[in-house]
């Protein structure tokens, strides 16, 4: 069971491992390069969690238990239409 706060917290750790990353290519502690794969990772990682988020409020907001959506692919999630 994941619930919007656990979803909350995955988003703080993402988000910080983000700012981590930038760090160390500032010190020059990781290549652009590396910087720039997990950098991919995580954003596509951000996207479920936010997708997720969205979700379980909306099933909340019309009255469906939120704790039945599922995270969804990362293909699935990067192909939304906007």
């Amino acid at each position: 069971m994941t619930d919007d706060n656990n979803v909350m917290s995955r988003i703080h750790r993402l988000v910080e491992e983000e700012h981590q990353l930038r760090q160390q290519l500032s010190q020059g502690k990781i290549s652009s390069a590396e910087e720039h794969a997990r950098l991919k990772e995580l954003e596509e990682s951000l996207d479920q969690c936010w997708d997720l988020l969205r979700r379980r409020r909306a099933a909340r907001d019309i009255g469906h238990d939120p704790d039945a959506e599922q995270t969804h692919s990362v293909s699935e999630v990067e192909n939304y239409l906007q």
